[in-house]
């Protein structure tokens, strides 16, 4: 079996048994080129490499500059293509099994207060060309900060879950897995405005013998909602209107404004893992980290002991 087909049948496993989303198979899918390639490029193929080429082709990703993130996905996905093809009968041993990853430096993640929020939120209220557009921008922004969905899962709401005044959200994330999120009074709100123009423009559709969408944010666009890429920019010129410097905002940014408000304010941190979808507690005890950043920064700027005299 050549490369691409074993490439080709770890993506189809991935996609039907794990549940794998369209981004993360174009993800392995990246790397595993680049691996096959360099292994191609030295007479070597996917059946034959062993410990040592792997580890020399890390070793080459390090000389290229590759940040440590990269090189540690890269390794994930070569490992777990081999642990497939040893469970597969492909091959009799895994090569990659006992390597060990370069490991990923500890980054806090970028967040905004309170009071940029607000801003933002007071600013998505008037943004756009017309009044639906209005009321779209006030229901995504007040979705997004209320719930700490990804932005995937943010756009690609069906229509039906907004349905009959929710308190609660069903959100369908990663692997297909579902959770229950609160909706805060002003979400709701929002929520409501956006639902019925939605409505509005469900009916014009209809007269006009044109489809009705299932989305709650409806696109033109071939995906049939909103995209990442569109709400990516689009909070960013929100960014502007609302005098917050767009460099520091991103969708994921509010993401992590949510769980970082939660947490200040007391949230349990299981809870809060359960919001925002994360598999295992250690992803979401990195706000820990942010709190204890700004709890240092509090003491040195305003305890006694800490001010020169």
């Amino acid at each position: 079996m050549s490369a691409a087909h074993w490439v080709s049948a770890f993506l189809e496993t991935q996609a039907a048994e794990r549940g794998a989303a369209d981004n993360t198979q174009l993800a392995y899918g990246r790397d595993l080129l680049d691996f096959t390639g360099w292994l191609a490029a030295r007479q070597l193929d996917l059946a034959r490499a062993q410990r040592a080429d792997v580890e020399a082709y890390l070793i080459g990703c390090e000389a290229e500059g590759l940040a440590l993130s990269t090189r540690a996905r890269r390794l994930s996905s070569i490992k777990q293509l081999y642990r497939f093809a040893f469970e597969e009968g492909l091959r009799l041993d895994n090569p990659a099994v006992q390597i060990t990853g370069p490991g990923r430096a500890k980054r806090l993640p970028k967040t905004l207060s309170v009071e940029e929020v607000d801003q933002m939120l007071v600013a998505a209220q008037s943004h756009g060309r017309t009044p639906e557009d209005h009321l779209r921008n006030a229901c995504l922004m007040q979705l997004l900060y209320a719930t700490g969905m990804r932005v995937s899962e943010l756009v690609t709401l069906p229509l039906s879950s907004a349905r009959g005044d929710p308190r609660m959200l069903l959100i369908r994330g990663k692997g297909g897995k579902e959770r229950m999120v609160p909706l805060s009074p002003p979400a709701r709100v929002a929520l409501a405005g956006w639902l019925a123009c939605r409505d509005g423009q469900e009916d014009r559709a209809r007269l006009a013998g044109k489809p009705a969408s299932g989305f709650l944010f409806a696109s033109r666009g071939k995906a049939g909602h909103l995209t990442r890429h569109a709400f990516y920019l689009l909070i960013k010129d929100i960014a502007v209107a609302a005098g917050v410097s767009p460099a520091k905002v991103t969708p994921h940014t509010l993401r992590h404004a949510f769980a970082t408000h939660l947490l200040a304010n007391g949230a349990d941190l299981r809870a809060i893992q359960t919001f925002l979808g994360h598999a295992d507690v250690a992803t979401t005890e990195i706000y820990t980290h942010v709190l204890e950043e700004r709890l240092r920064d509090l003491v040195l700027d305003h305890h006694p002991l800490a001010r020169d005299r």
